[in-house]
């Protein structure tokens, strides 16, 4: 089952209420993935409540994140300054790959690593491994992505961006296949994050 869920266009980076103050259990994982900013300030800010509303162990970045890149549009709010000011605000809870639109003079601007094609995380509650990259060089073959699947096992996540549309599926060989659509320029109508927790992913989608 697919779970998706709109987030209303309240900011949440005012939300009042109470957030676990318990010491965190090392053995479950919380993750918000995100892709495709694209240099999207205002949406990259809604990301930014996001992430202080989920309050996640990690912020993982599926690449495409300052330009806009040749094949788009140039977002209404692309002010890319704004973005790795952002970004860089969090940079030592982010785990990121590189896009496409990635170059050296990104990584020069950013401060956290963000040229890997991809990383690989394993999740100790589940057993299984999550599969971090972009989607232009590994991919599940949907819509625009490579169809080039890693080396993965049953139960497995690939979890990819590129394409700016959301999936959350069983692909080939039970390996499951996320991706979290696009922060900046969507292109099935609704800006959108994912979230990993307790070994489920949903996505989460932005109200307008």
């Amino acid at each position: 089952m697919v779970s998706l869920i709109l987030v209303p266009d309240a900011p949440l980076l005012g939300h009042t209420g109470t957030l676990p103050t318990d010491p965190p259990d090392w053995n479950l994982m919380k993750l918000l993935i995100a892709s495709d900013i694209h240099g999207a300030a205002q949406w990259c800010a809604r990301l930014m409540d996001a992430v202080n509303f989920h309050q996640p162990d990690r912020v993982v970045l599926l690449g495409d994140l300052l330009y806009h890149g040749p094949r788009n549009d140039l977002p209404a709010d692309y002010a890319p300054k704004q973005v790795i000011s952002m970004l860089n605000g969090i940079s030592d809870r982010i785990l990121a790959v590189r896009g496409n639109c990635e170059a050296e003079v990104d990584q020069m601007v950013l401060g956290f690593p963000c040229m890997a094609d991809y990383a690989l995380v394993s999740d100790p509650a589940t057993g299984h491994d999550l599969f971090f990259t972009h989607g232009h060089i590994y991919g599940a073959g949907k819509h625009n992505s490579i169809d080039r699947l890693p080396k993965l096992r049953k139960g497995d996540a690939l979890v990819y961006g590129h394409t700016h549309v959301k999936v959350s599926e069983e692909g080939p060989q039970g390996i499951w296949l996320f991706n979290p659509g696009s922060v900046g320029i969507p292109k099935d109508g609704t800006h959108s994050y994912g979230l990993y927790v307790d070994g489920s992913f949903t996505l989460m989608a932005w109200e307008e």
